[in-house]
């Protein structure tokens, strides 16, 4: 139910009051893995749960992951620190990104490209403008989206306390893949 819920508020966002007479691409398959590479120690999760849509007749989008479906770290108390005390999770339960992609592309040949998406992206409840870079394939009617790009973690007041500053980065590696069907 959480996910039909999820997926009509992406649709919504992303629609942003438009009437629609093309199609939607939304998620089939994805993951988020992000990297904090901090001087004592090497921090690592992972999650398949990021849920988007993109409308290719206005060129926009709209993702969103669950910050408490990342996995992996170090040890389950790292994992309980990251969501109870840096991303505050049960206040800020979700990330998400919504915009619109800069470049005019067909979705409707195949290739690759490399497009520039302009947009809100929110986490820890803070929001900022960015332009994300991604590399897009089209085949056989899906779209295949990799990108990486890098987070700060004061832009964000995700704050770090002294006893720990030497292990957990500033500025985290967040790298992306998903594919996108047709929703008919």
């Amino acid at each position: 139910m959480m996910r039909i819920n999820l997926i009509s508020t992406l649709v919504f966002i992303l629609l942003n009051g438009t009437v629609v007479t093309g199609q939607i691409f939304k998620t089939s398959e994805a993951s988020v893995y992000f990297q904090s590479d901090a001087p004592l120690e090497l921090i690592e999760a992972k999650s398949q749960s990021l849920q988007g849509a993109i409308n290719p007749d206005y060129r926009t989008f709209a993702f969103s992951i669950p910050i408490r479906s990342f996995q992996g770290f170090n040890s389950p108390l790292q994992r309980e620190h990251f969501n109870e005390n840096y991303m505050e999770s049960g206040q800020f339960p979700q990330a998400v990104f919504t915009g619109k992609i800069i470049e005019k592309i067909n979705f409707t040949k195949d290739g690759k490209y490399t497009l520039r998406a302009k947009g809100k992206l929110t986490i820890h409840g803070i929001t900022q403008e960015r332009i994300i870079k991604s590399q897009l394939e089209i085949k056989d009617g899906e779209l295949y989206i990799k990108t990486n790009f890098t987070i700060l973690l004061d832009e964000h007041q995700i704050r770090v306390p002294r006893i720990v500053y030497q292990k957990i980065a500033k500025e985290i590696m967040v790298n992306i893949y998903a594919v996108f069907s047709m929703e008919y």
